[in-house]
């Protein structure tokens, strides 16, 4: 009877061992697997960050210094960029840059200095830009035509919501609230 206790005993330990190493095994792929699964994750994370820091040197460097040529370290040539008044503009140079030319023409003193909020998530990022400055020039309203300058000052929220490939933009959506603008400088009530 003793012998076979003993018998069963080690037979019982014989298939647990065998068992933990099939289960070590097993939990060893699934290590692997969520490994994976995390450097994949925190490639994609690097990548965002990147694209964010170049979003910061495109709008606080290029923008507010109006470096437009530097525009090309971030957007590609055929850009495609849904602007706030509801135009699409086609192509970095001339058409992009050419519509953000206007806004220094009347507000010499246009920047863009803080990213308060700011995030991606695979080939998209979102940005919320401060855009300030104030109209102290005359502002162009065609035909030869100017609004005088009223010396108001303004910040605005907007946003920029960016698709990516790779390090460049190939589509940019420009959101802020023009009739907030227009009442900052004196232009609405």
């Amino acid at each position: 009877m003793k012998t076979l206790s003993k018998v069963i005993a080690i037979g019982t330990i014989g298939l647990f061992l065998a068992s933990c190493n099939n289960n070590s095994s097993e939990l060893q792929t699934k290590i692997d697997q969520l490994e994976a699964e995390l450097q994949t994750f925190k490639d994609a994370e690097a990548t965002t960050q990147k694209r964010l820091v170049e979003f910061d040197t495109l709008d606080f460097n290029y923008y507010t210094n109006q470096d437009w040529k530097n525009f090309s370290h971030s957007h590609k040539d055929d850009i495609v960029v849904y602007n706030a008044d509801g135009s699409i503009s086609k192509g970095l140079f001339p058409n992009h840059i050419n519509d953000l030319k206007p806004m220094f023409v009347f507000a010499p003193d246009t920047r863009i200095e803080n990213h308060p909020v700011k995030f991606g998530n695979g080939d998209w990022t979102a940005v919320i830009g401060e855009l300030e400055g104030t109209f102290t020039e005359p502002m162009p309203i065609g035909e030869g035509k100017t609004i005088p300058p009223t010396g108001k000052k303004f910040k605005l929220r907007m946003a920029t919501i960016a698709h990516w490939d790779g390090t460049k933009m190939t589509e940019e959506y420009l959101f802020y609230d023009n009739q907030s603008f227009m009442k900052q400088i004196g232009l609405a009530e």
